[in-house]
């Protein structure tokens, strides 16, 4: 099965991150997401083709010196919680 992913835009409220961090952020989001993707699997409706015009997560609790990496891994958990099995 292949899946495409778009993700139009991400808003990380609150948080200030330059722009290499904030390309570390999407590329932690990516591989994560990716492979929860791989193991778990996408919910039925999305498999029939649904498409999700937003996906409402619940907030995260981030310290201020979270890593870019943990900071992606935490956000590609909670989308993962909108769309997976």
């Amino acid at each position: 099965m292949n899946i495409n992913l778009h993700i139009e835009r991400l808003v990380l409220d609150g948080l200030v991150l330059g722009p290499e961090q904030g390309a570390k952020v999407k590329a932690a989001v990516e591989v994560e997401l990716s492979r929860m993707l791989q193991e778990g699997g996408i919910a039925p409706g999305i498999q029939k083709g649904e498409e999700l015009p937003s996906i409402r997560t619940k907030p995260l609790q981030v310290s201020g010196k979270a890593s870019p990496h943990t900071l992606g891994s935490q956000i590609a958990q909670a989308v993962y919680g909108g769309i997976g099995k």
